[in-house]
């Protein structure tokens, strides 16, 4: 991507600044706050919050997010909001996973917590979130050159990541989760053996396949160590130590249990009744009630990995979250710079999946940028974010060719929608493919499903980007290069803007161009209420 004179993302001048990372999970409600030292760069945790709301509580005939599990979390997201206040935190950052992702009125909510609280939420994807948790764990273990396989037992979801100290090789998301499975296949208590033997068959069904993907990822002599997070391991773990040692070590980092331990440990469980877990030294009530599902989910996966022990990792989703946001604010360029470029690299591989034109894709993205930037403060006020959401639209506006040439406009946009971006967020995703939809034929319209449901910003962003990509599209008309640079001009008193276009060769008229540019301009021309003279640099001299 070009460079830019836009102004950069506000960056505090201090040595130190504030952060709380919110995960709005199937089962809880976590926050972190951390204060980070730019200077090393790190960060210090400095307060914790969790509260059990169990969002993933949905009504059976809707798929909904019930009203009372949503007033749950809201009231959590408040406290949360408060206590951030407290240590006066200069940024949060919240995102939301499975439950809010597979809800009907997961968006509605995301909307809620922002309108009544002040809280933004970001959807993010499976994928992405196991990409996350990958940076929180790659944060706090020294990977050196082997290669982990990460384990994240989440309420709705299981993220399992095969991964080194440079990036992950393979990350996946699949919908076995404590509470998802509790709730679906647990009604017995205890659970009898029908339920058991179903339970786990349909747990080694699921994994079946992003396990098989690990396994052919992994390198011929190479054997993985195991790395477990979040609250369902970290319980089984605090149970280990309480029983092996007598007490719970400080920190619980780094703490390893034996796949034979956690075999009899399921055993036991299952065993016993609910009022029974209780009284076991480690374990919560709320876990009590889905800590059989989520020890079931880490044996079958542990065993069909071939896994004999698994170490425990403190940090997870949040603690990602937070490098995130050092690494999209240039504050880490050590030995996670790579993942600096995710975004890109991640539109790049998306691009080659699909067979995209990439000499095309990138003269288009050149034109969208260049464009974008000689107009900014004149007709837009866009920052550095909605010039990547551009950049990655018009790198990818053709991929839906792949499938057809007819409306390959819609099919860009399914494809895009569809495709793991990993470092977006999901309606940046749903952003990125309404603006390569846009890129010809219809303008964006209400009675469009996909662009009606987002929110008015968002709305406007992809009306502001899909116009400019349009003019980018009509500058390559013949996909050869012919206009090696575009010079804008904006003259305001007339409303013309004045394109100087200068042809790679002097020679050509560049006719189709100039064609299709008159063609595709009217969109522009409508939304900033200008008209656009162009005019060949080789036809201008005398």
């Amino acid at each position: 991507m070009t460079n830019s004179n836009l102004p950069q993302e506000s960056r505090v001048s201090e040595e130190t600044c504030t952060l709380a990372a919110i995960d709005i999970g199937t089962n809880s409600i976590h926050m972190v706050i951390v204060e980070i030292d730019k200077t090393l760069p790190a960060f210090t945790i400095v307060s914790r919050e969790k509260d059990t709301v169990r969002l993933g509580e949905r009504d059976p005939k809707t798929g909904n997010l019930t009203e009372v599990a949503i007033a749950r979390s809201l009231a959590s997201l408040r406290r949360c909001k408060d206590l951030a206040d407290s240590f006066n935190v200069e940024h949060i950052v919240a995102a939301a996973t499975s439950a809010t992702r597979e809800a009907p009125n997961g968006l509605d909510f995301i909307w809620q917590v922002e309108e009544k609280i002040g809280i933004t939420v970001n959807l993010i994807s499976g994928y992405e979130e196991a990409r996350r948790i990958y940076l929180g764990v790659l944060s706090g273990m020294d990977f050196q050159e082997n290669p982990h396989v990460i384990i994240d037992i989440g309420g709705g979801s299981t993220e399992i990541v095969l991964a080194d100290a440079q990036e992950p090789r393979f990350l996946s998301s699949t919908k076995v989760g404590a509470v998802r499975l509790t709730n679906e296949f647990i009604t017995t208590d205890p659970i009898d053996e029908k339920e058991l033997t179903y339970l786990r068959a349909y747990v080694r069904g699921l994994l079946e396949r992003p396990i098989d993907q690990i396994k052919r990822k992994l390198k011929p002599g190479e054997t993985p160590q195991a790395v477990g997070t979040s609250g369902t391991i970290e319980t089984l773990v605090t149970i280990h130590a309480m029983q092996t040692l007598g007490e719970l070590p400080s920190p619980l980092q780094g703490y390893q249990m034996s796949r034979k331990d956690l075999k009899d440990m399921v055993k036991k469980f299952v065993a016993l009744t609910y009022e029974e877990r209780v009284h076991i030294s480690g374990m919560s009530e709320k876990r009590a009630e889905i800590i059989v599902a989520g020890a079931v989910i880490l044996l079958e996966a542990m065993t069909m990995l071939e896994l004999d022990s698994i170490t425990i990792c403190e940090r997870a989703l949040r603690e990602g979250m937070i490098v995130d946001w050092m690494l999209t604010h240039g504050l880490i360029e050590n030995r996670l710079s790579f993942q600096t470029a995710v975004r890109q690299r991640s539109v790049y591989k998306i691009a080659r999946k699909y067979q995209v034109d990439l000499g095309y894709g990138e003269r288009v993205a050149t034109f969208a940028v260049s464009l974008f930037e000689q107009l900014f403060g004149l007709l837009h006020d866009w920052g550095k974010a909605e010039r990547e959401l551009l950049w990655s639209a018009a790198i990818l506006h053709n991929c839906g060719l792949y499938i057809s040439h007819s409306s390959h406009h819609k099919h860009s946009y399914y494809l895009i929608r569809n495709a793991e971006l990993l470092g977006f967020t999901e309606i940046e995703i749903e952003t990125i493919a309404n603006i390569a939809r846009y890129h010809r034929k219809s303008t964006p319209k209400k009675k469009h499903d996909a662009y009606s449901k987002l929110p008015d910003n968002y709305r406007k962003r992809i009306k502001h980007l899909s116009a400019i990509l349009r003019i980018a599209v009509a500058l390559d008309r013949r996909q050869t290069g012919a206009i090696k640079e575009i010079h804008c001009k904006y003259d305001k008193e007339y409303k013309k803007l004045h394109l100087h276009l200068v042809p790679s060769n002097p020679q050509d008229n560049c006719d189709l161009e100039l064609w299709n540019l008159d063609y595709k301009k009217v969109v522009f021309e409508e939304l900033y209420d200008l008209k656009i003279v162009a005019t060949l640099a080789s036809k201008a001299q005398p």
